[in-house]
């Protein structure tokens, strides 16, 4: 039975959503194409339809979970508190693909790299244009800071077991850019992700 141009879009975005996931959760490594195939309903075989190798794949699912990153940011503050929460900590698999997946792309292939670098200069350009106050260069030098000081602070506070310590690096880090970005904390009780 051949599978419509229509079908076969929709599987592939199954395919990058369930993939995205799994990378962000458990890492690259740990994840097979089996893996992906399965939480995505698809049979293995299935996947060399949609890419030629696994490597294709995880850069492919870098560049897709980038590309939706940080949509709420229209409310700056609101962002931020969401970003440098505990629930994001806790839910890798539904937070940031930077803080997640940064770390692991050095041992990965140059397209994979590649995405993930397309995806920082569309991350840093939203976040400057989010920015108050300031010329485009000034506003860019903020974004990269304060976005480095977040991706930093989660990436800490999940690397640690000891809670309080974690949630002290994502408060502290979320005072320090309240004083750097002269930005009043609005805090916002969510019950999922989205950063």
């Amino acid at each position: 039975m051949k599978v419509s141009r229509e079908q076969m879009a929709q599987n592939r975005q199954l395919i990058l959503d369930e993939a995205s996931r799994l990378f962000r959760e458990r890492g690259f490594d740990a994840v097979t194409v089996a893996d992906v195939m399965k939480a995505a309903g698809q049979t293995h075989g299935g996947f060399y339809g949609h890419f030629k190798s696994k490597d294709a794949l995880i850069a492919a699912a870098v560049a897709h979970s980038l590309s939706g990153e940080a949509a709420g940011m229209a409310n700056l503050q609101g962002w931020m508190d969401t970003y440098l929460s505990p629930l994001h900590r806790d839910h890798p698999e539904q937070g940031c693909p930077a803080a997640s997946l940064a770390g692991l792309l050095p041992q990965q292939g140059p397209e994979a790299r590649k995405a993930m670098g397309c995806g920082l200069e569309v991350q840093i350009e939203r976040f400057a244009r989010a920015l108050p106050d300031g010329d485009e260069t000034q506003r860019r030098r903020a974004a990269i800071g304060q976005w480095s000081a977040m991706v930093g602070a989660m990436v800490l506070a999940r690397a640690v077991d000891d809670s309080p310590l974690a949630d002290e690096v994502l408060s502290a880090t979320r005072a320090w850019l309240d004083v750097v970005g002269q930005t009043a904390p609005v805090k916002q009780n969510q019950d999922r992700v989205s950063v």
